[in-house]
């Protein structure tokens, strides 16, 4: 294995894309954005036809957000034999159907095709590495990058290893997506779904049962995150949203005031019992995140970032005015 050196990315000059579904070829056009040579392969019918269709679909919003030196989509070559696509690979991205059986199958070759210093990273959105990595040869190389649609816009991208999984290239692997502008969120334990989309699959399945149960509409259910929640959380989350909600006293009072709510059959999602242990983490995390600054310096922070962020809701959303409707 190749020691991690100054930079960190270094070793990383050559990506292969397996899969060129709508995944796949986010992490194309964020690839090439960023100035690396790419290899695609996929084995579907007018796969290269419909992922040179994708990119030249995103090439103007990536020219407009700013590519890197040397950015080209003529560094883009599809080769449909896996085995020669991930041949000279410095990073392999799996992005094939999400069927544990097939992402394991697939890995596997990659696996026995790839120089043995790659690095494998698979997009799955809820399985486990340790898992994927099971019919590896050089499991220790295996790791599970997640990323959000469209991929070549979204900075979020889960990094999680498996029980295999070296710490080297999870640092490398941290190291490599921050160089192409993206924001890794390295897990310390993998669990089904992940993190980001454990979340939205609460919003998700809570979404369901409002709509199944005759309370709101699709189009309400998302008015009330767009015009709501939304707007805040695109700055702070949901934790530092509650903190804020706390008052002087942030999430300390917010669990004393709203807390006991938790238990109250207000959804269909069944809340955790909120012992001190839970409580504690809760405060003692959002006095972390905001140490050295004032409750006042946050809530001015938050309300000047919402009144430009309405505007460009405003602007990018036709029709998606307080007044009217779409």
């Amino acid at each position: 294995m190749r020691r991690l050196n100054n930079m960190g990315t270094n070793m990383i000059k050559k990506v292969t894309v397996v899969g060129t579904g709508v995944i796949g070829n986010g992490w194309i056009s964020r690839f090439l954005s960023q100035g690396y040579d790419v290899v695609a392969t996929d084995i579907a019918e007018n796969a290269e036809l419909h992922m040179r269709q994708s990119i030249e679909k995103s090439w103007p919003v990536l020219e407009k957000q700013g590519l890197a030196e040397g950015a080209s989509k003529d560094r883009l070559k599809f080769e449909p034999d896996l085995a020669k696509a991930v041949a000279d690979a410095d990073l392999i991205q799996e992005n094939v159907p999400e069927r544990e059986a097939l992402k394991r199958k697939i890995l596997a070759e990659i696996d026995r095709f790839s120089k043995q210093e790659a690095i494998i990273a698979s997009s799955t959105s809820g399985l486990k590495p340790s898992t994927l990595q099971e019919d590896c040869q050089r499991p220790e190389r295996v790791i599970v990058a997640h990323p959000f649609n469209p991929v070549y816009l979204i900075p979020l991208v889960e990094l999680v290893g498996g029980k295999d999984t070296s710490p080297e290239i999870i640092k490398i692997s941290e190291q490599f997506y921050q160089s192409i502008k993206m924001k890794p969120l390295v897990l310390s334990t993998e669990v089904e779904g992940h993190v980001a989309d454990r979340l939205m699959e609460a919003i998700w399945r809570e979404a369901l049962h409002l709509i199944n149960d005759g309370v709101a509409t699709t189009e309400e259910v998302d008015t009330a995150i767009i015009y709501g929640p939304g707007l805040r959380w695109a700055l702070m989350g949901p934790l530092l949203t509650l903190h804020l909600a706390g008052g002087e006293q942030g999430m300390r009072h917010m669990l004393k005031q709203f807390g006991p709510s938790l238990k109250l059959p207000w959804t269909k999602l069944v809340a955790p019992e909120l012992t001190n242990e839970l409580t504690n983490q809760l405060i003692e995390g959002c006095e972390a995140q905001t140490t050295g600054h004032s409750i006042a310096e946050l809530e001015q922070r938050r309300d000047e970032f919402l009144i430009e962020l309405v505007q460009l809701l405003e602007k990018y959303w036709p029709g998606a005015n307080l007044n009217g409707k779409l």
